[in-house]
């Protein structure tokens, strides 16, 4: 995180602990709950790895996996708000251009509830915003070793699950804690178009 300033990413006080609107009813997570993801996903976030992150936003995350995976890794940010992944292009281009001049980082406009199945499979998978059921497409894309990170439940009831993907392809699940994340929804009711 020391490698990605904050400041390109959250318009208003980058710094603090909290979540930052950053315009179109999305947020920026609290710096704390990025850091957290960051840990949990460490082992899967390795030089060469390939990563999506769900709900990319501002790119902020993006960037910061984008620097653990090295320079032969590779890093899927989707987000369904074109205006957001313009934004993070241009947030990404201020902070480490080369991410996307070497092809580290691909910004997705799309239903990140579908992952992006083109570059599956991935060894992690961290989404950004809370689903209301289990993420099936997503474990699918989801690599056998593999880790997803994801808020999961109804508003007010929402938990950061772990799901881990064995070598055989079998799958577990672990409640870390609890949380409260916007919902994963499509563009339509996010926007309340």
């Amino acid at each position: 995180m020391k490698q990605v300033d904050r400041a390109n990413y959250a318009p208003d006080m980058a710094y603090q602990d909290a979540p930052q609107s950053i315009g179109y009813n999305a947020t920026i997570s609290a710096p704390h709950m990025h850091a957290y993801a960051l840990e949990i996903l460490h082992d899967y976030l390795q030089p060469g790895m390939k990563v999506l992150d769900v709900g990319s936003g501002s790119g902020y995350l993006v960037s910061c996996m984008a620097a653990m995976t090295g320079d032969t890794g590779k890093v899927i940010g989707v987000e369904h708000i074109d205006q957001l992944n313009e934004q993070a292009r241009k947030n990404i281009k201020k902070d480490h251009p080369e991410y996307l001049h070497q092809g580290r980082v691909e910004l997705i406009t799309g239903d990140g509830r579908l992952g992006y199945a083109p570059e599956a499979p991935y060894d992690c998978i961290h989404v950004g915003a809370a689903a209301s059921r289990s993420p099936t497409e997503l474990l699918k894309q989801l690599k056998a070793p593999g880790r997803m990170f994801i808020p999961e439940g109804p508003e007010f009831e929402q938990s950061i699950l772990q799901y881990d993907k064995d070598a055989d392809g079998e799958i577990t699940k672990r409640a870390l804690m609890g949380v409260m994340y916007v919902p994963l929804t499509d563009r339509e009711a996010q926007l309340g178009e």
